[in-house]
């Protein structure tokens, strides 16, 4: 059984196949944390617990003596840490009673174990049959606000991965107020040899990987601005000093949440240190009524004692198989032709239609028709929310074009930005009142649109059914789902005073009703996530939508940053990636045609340019791709990901492989940045079977798996900046 709870000793253990996570209820009803990382077979685990002798002013339970020893929630690992009593360092919990005290201070009741794993109402989550997965319920109380607290720990064993969250329920007949609830804390024991490492950016420059030592202080990642956003991604991970790609402790966590978010690691005096992860508690605060809950996201631990690689390749299998669902989890998605880059908003229904035809010339699979073809949209400035056909761009409407382009052999998608309305717009202008706003205050504007209240059902039933008379009007495969501003004035007009700091998660919820209606309605539909490019690259996101636009920098060179940063957590199936063109729209870099290529297939795949505007050479070039991504897809979008040359790391080339779950199969790729006057370098490779035999196509070289992880590939081909090379590894006898 992964999950074991021994009465004598009142000691949880919760194991995957190689982790094992402990915990106890202490003589006051505490659960301390005793104990996470790699697996441990013994049953017997009291030797973990403690006592820890502080400085006098500590509040401690009751008075030490022989036999009760020091106790102070300040000092001890605390399972879930709660505000205003005793514990000092940051708190996963605060309930604002009607007493208007915050103290807060919840003891164990009850629990219960069982296989399989609950859903989260509302709320994307990851799933489990019962087989995959066990669940632990802990039931707390803090018996002076009445607040019930329920833990819960959901163990995917094989996978080697764990979920948090939490619920609280209002059991008194007073109302209260959640002031802040995390759905995941641990305190590590010892983390002063540890490294903090978080994804930071901006637009175009997403997920930006950042490690740092672990200081006597909060180190922190946050988002405040309605959307998991550019800035800061909702993932973190501690690993010893000595972590690398292949070894070293290391533990990462990813919140199931596309909202505001905070996440932090707290490293006290002795060493000891606090990892905090939920909603962002600024601009929160939730009123709860007697007898009414609330249900915080889910949080992704792992732990894995093979570096970095190892974190992010548990984060992988178990997103790829437990959080991303529908017809698209395990289908291949079509390669692409986007008309964004190629036209921005000056075109009409023939120049898509050329470059649909083209398209169908070269092996690519669907053309999305991107912002610009609803309303009086020629512009950032106008019309969002006007979804209807612009006719004056498509002649005969939106039916017309599509059935030309399937005609092709073409599947069709179309751009949306649902949530956001343009200041000059005949929804506006009916609807003022459907923005968020606060009263007295004006609406901030950005890229000349406000946001709607997504919290609103009536906002969201127009938004339906404009979606849908669009859908139904024609074959639409795909869409494109985008978000390009924060949110300001956050408040509602249909709320009372007392539940407007609500509207940021309602909002949140809003839309997840609202997507999740779509589905519904739509089985078969791709939905591909956007929010000015990378700005809601979120766990949440792939419950919904299996791919995601990694950022609206398509340069080459520029996404390796990008996409090995988003390679921490996020798996390749879900990495939205373009081949675009020269000069680069954002950088005005050239770089090859192959290596755009090479870049691109570490992800979904697709073109971001005029296809019409080729050279008979490069269009062999792309037939040539999309000929290899066919063939390589499987290896790519669901082997597991090895990085060997990280850009950040080393500024004069990158590479990573993807390898069969089998290990039959291999691919790798080469990218030089910066080229020098000797390029003889071997590259080793990771992952395979050290006893089977590889052919290597590209070179017609057969070496052992062994030879290829050791002594690697001699690559003294002298490549120019900007160059690329793939190697495609088969097993054979």
């Amino acid at each position: 059984m992964p999950i074991f709870f021994e009465p004598q000793t009142k000691i949880f253990k919760l194991d995957t196949s190689s982790t094992s996570y402990v915990m106890q209820i202490n003589k006051y009803g505490y659960l301390l944390h005793l104990y996470y990382g790699t697996l441990i077979e013994d049953i017997d685990l009291g030797y973990l617990s403690y006592t820890c002798p502080h400085a006098s002013q500590l509040p401690r339970v009751e008075m030490e003596s022989e036999t009760n020893p020091f106790f102070s929630k300040d000092t001890h690992r605390m399972e879930y840490s709660t505000n205003g009593c005793g514990d000092f360092r940051g708190s996963a919990l605060s309930i604002l009673r009607s007493s208007g005290t915050s103290d807060t201070d919840i003891k164990y009741v009850s629990h219960k174990i069982y296989s399989g794993k609950p859903k989260i109402e509302g709320q994307p989550a990851t799933y489990a049959t019962e087989n995959e997965a066990t669940t632990l319920e802990i039931l707390c109380k803090d018996n002076a606000s009445g607040a019930e607290v329920t833990l819960f720990y959901t163990v995917f064993e094989i996978c080697g991965a764990m979920t948090r969250h939490v619920i609280v329920k209002n059991t008194s007949k007073k109302p209260m107020d959640i002031q802040r609830v995390f759905s995941t804390c641990v305190d590590f024991h010892d983390a002063s040899e540890m490294d903090f490492i978080h994804l930071y950016g901006n637009w175009g420059i997403e997920r930006t990987f950042e490690r740092a030592p672990l200081l006597h202080s909060t180190q922190s990642a946050e988002s405040k601005r309605g959307c998991s956003s550019h800035a800061h991604n909702p993932f973190i991970a501690l690993c010893s000093h000595d972590a690398t790609e292949t070894c070293g402790d290391t533990y990462g966590f990813n919140l199931v949440y596309t909202g505001n978010f905070y996440a932090s690691a707290e490293m006290d005096s002795d060493g000891g240190a606090r990892v905090l992860m939920g909603i962002n508690p600024e601009g929160f605060m939730w009123h709860l009524e007697p007898n009414e809950s609330f249900e915080a996201p889910e949080a992704v631990m792992v732990y894995s004692n093979e570096g970095l690689g190892g974190m992010s390749r548990i984060f992988h299998k178990l997103y790829r198989n437990n959080l991303c669902r529908g017809e698209w989890k395990n289908k291949r998605r079509p390669i692409l032709i986007n008309n964004w880059e190629a036209t921005y908003f000056d075109f009409d229904e023939e120049k898509l239609y050329d470059i649909a035809k083209t398209a169908s010339e070269l092996g690519i699979e669907m053309l999305v028709m991107d912002d610009g073809w609803f309303g009086n949209r020629n512009s950032s400035k106008t019309a969002l929310g006007d979804w209807f056909d612009n006719e004056e761009k498509l002649k005969g409407g939106l039916r017309k074009l599509v059935e030309r382009v399937n005609a092709l052999g073409l599947k069709f998608g179309i751009w949306f930005e649902p949530e956001m309305v343009s200041k000059d717009s005949e929804l506006f202008r009916k609807h003022p009142e459907w923005a968020l706003q606060t009263p007295n205050r004006e609406m901030s504007i950005s890229r000349h649109q406000y946001v709607l209240d997504m919290s609103r059902k009536d906002v969201r039933d127009y938004l339906f059914d404009c979606i849908k008379k669009v859908m139904d009007s024609a074959n639409i495969a795909y869409i494109k789902w985008d978000f390009n501003r924060s949110l300001t004035e956050v408040g509602s007009a249909l709320l009372e005073t007392n539940r407007q700091q609500e509207v940021f998660h309602r909002y949140v919820l809003g839309l997840y009703e609202l997507l999740e209606r779509i589905l519904t309605a739509y089985p078969h539909l791709l939905l591909e996530g956007c929010a000015s490019g990378g700005g809601r690259f979120d766990p949440a996101w792939l419950y919904y939508s299996p791919q995601f636009w990694t950022s609206d920098d398509t340069d080459a060179i520029e996404r390796l940053d990008i996409q090995y940063g988003t390679s921490m957590c996020y798996p390749t199936s879900s990495v939205g990636s373009h081949v675009s063109a020269i000069p680069n729209h954002q950088m005005k870099r050239n770089s090859p045609l192959q290596t755009r290529g090479h870049v691109a297939m570490a992800g979904t795949f697709g073109y971001e340019l005029d296809l019409t505007k080729l050279t008979d050479e490069e269009k062999e070039i792309v037939k040539t791709q999309c000929d290899d991504y066919r063939k390589y897809y499987n290896v790519i979008n669901y082997g597991e990901l090895y990085r060997l040359i990280s850009p950040w790391s080393n500024r004069r080339r990158c590479a990573w492989m993807y390898v069969s779950e089998d290990k039959s199969e291999a691919l790798v790729t080469y990218v030089i940045i910066r080229c020098g006057v000797y390029e003889r370098y071997y590259l080793r490779l990771a992952g395979l079977d050290p006893n089977k035999r590889y052919l290597n196509e590209q070179t017609g070289q057969v070496l052992t798996g062994k030879a290829w992880m050791n002594a690697g590939i001699c690559l003294h081909e002298r490549l120019q900046d900007h160059t690329s090379r793939i190697f495609h590894l088969v097993a054979v006898e």
